[in-house]
């Protein structure tokens, strides 16, 4: 292994597509893949919406070990931004890469970007790869 890759995952095609580079990027620099997956809670996800979002983790695992990828998940659901538990972990893990998805925007919403996003890009201590999911 030479290294840890972290990539931010939500269930959305966005979110498949960071997992999908994230997993060829592994492959490229024979490296362990961390999927983090965040949630707020704190009355922001039902009981139901929290299962699901953990079912989708678990698909995106196990797409991934299908592919040949050596992987760990972190779940969070403690009220942090989810682009902080994304550092967080990429920090604990000495990632040498984080993969994030990101989704097409307006003219006027080019001007601004998710919070996530921008939060991760702006103070991450690796390279940040953002991807988006075809057309």
């Amino acid at each position: 292994m030479s290294g840890t890759i972290v990539v931010g995952f939500v269930d959305s095609s966005e979110g498949r597509a960071a997992v999908d580079a994230a997993v060829e990027e592994c492959r490229l620099r024979q490296a362990k893949l961390v999927l983090v997956s965040s949630a707020r809670g704190g009355g922001h996800e039902d009981a139901d919406e929290l299962r699901l979002m953990s079912s989708a983790v678990e698909r995106a695992r196990g797409e991934s070990v299908a592919r040949g990828i050596e992987v760990d998940v972190q779940e969070f659901v403690r009220g942090n931004d989810p682009g902080q538990d994304v550092l967080a972990v990429a920090e604990e893990r000495d990632a040498i890469l984080i993969v994030i998805g990101v989704r097409r925007r307006s003219p006027v919403g080019k001007l601004l970007m998710g919070s996530n996003s921008q939060t991760i890009l702006l103070n991450a201590e690796c390279p940040v790869l953002a991807v988006k999911p075809p057309a």
